[in-house]
């Protein structure tokens, strides 16, 4: 694949958009992360609104199979989470009518309830979105019931901050029966993992249903897998930011891959 930009992410939008045009010609969807977490003031937040109002109508334009996703932080969450959520809307409803997709993260576990709370307004108000939970967290077991109650699309992930779990394998086991109730739900998820051994699983649980899942990776990892999985009929996308900003995203992935090297594990190829 042409390589544009750094292995975690991309300089610009121009850069993203052909990045993406490639991936979906290998039948890859992305999901388009703005960089700019931690915004602490109004025109930090509105920068980044205005950078995925043209992010929505280019997507539209050149119908590219992509979403957008949206950090609470980098939208004024920290400083004014009424105003956030209020922008969240704002852009759920601009992206509704061009057609694209809106996925929520997860971030740190004090904004858990923010991201719950927000994702079940969009909900209410009539739009469609994913929201990340993450597997290492107690509480995820009710937070998936109120997502369903809510018909909220849920991409489920490890974790990459801190959590109620930090063994390897405990947090593989309660993926394992997270994601059993999300395949016994019968609704579409998706799930954001490289660990070869649950993507397996995941596999293995849903033979002659693969409609049901998507398989979600970051951008710069598990190439191959991305590749064999979409050509075996497999829906996948792949997380991609661009932007400035990098640090405490590229922070997490480096955490990531330390602790696998430190227990003796490596992502999926």
């Amino acid at each position: 694949m042409t390589a544009i930009g750094d292995r975690w992410s991309l300089p610009d939008w121009e850069s993203t958009i052909a990045w993406c045009t490639e991936r979906n010609s290998q039948k890859i969807r992305c999901i388009i992360d703005v960089l700019g977490e931690y915004a602490t003031d109004d025109g930090q937040a509105s920068k980044l609104v205005e950078t995925y109002e043209t992010c929505i109508r280019d997507i539209s334009d050149q119908k590219l199979r992509a979403s957008i996703t949206l950090k609470l932080t980098a939208l004024g969450g920290l400083y004014n989470l009424p105003l956030c959520q209020d922008r969240v809307l704002a852009l759920c409803g601009t992206a509704k009518a061009a057609g694209v997709r809106v996925e929520i993260d997860m971030e740190g576990t004090p904004l858990v309830d923010a991201a719950m709370e927000t994702a079940v307004r969009c909900a209410e108000e009539g739009y469609s979105v994913t929201l990340a939970l993450q597997a290492y967290l107690d509480r995820t077991r009710s937070d998936l019931q109120e997502a369903f109650s809510h018909q909220v699309r849920v991409r489920l992930v490890k974790g990459a901050y801190l959590g109620d779990a930090e063994n390897f394998p405990q947090i593989q086991e309660r993926f394992r029966k997270l994601a059993g109730t999300l395949i016994s739900s019968r609704a579409p998820f998706a799930v954001g993992t490289h660990d070869p051994d649950l993507i397996t699983w995941v596999m293995g649980q849903l033979i002659g249903q693969k409609q049901l899942v998507e398989f979600g990776f970051l951008k710069g990892l598990s190439d191959r897998t991305k590749l064999k999985l979409a050509g075996g009929g497999w829906a996948v996308a792949e997380y991609i930011p661009f932007g400035e900003g990098i640090g405490a995203y590229e922070a997490r992935r480096l955490k990531y891959l330390g602790e696998l090297s430190g227990i003796g594990r490596a992502p999926a190829p």
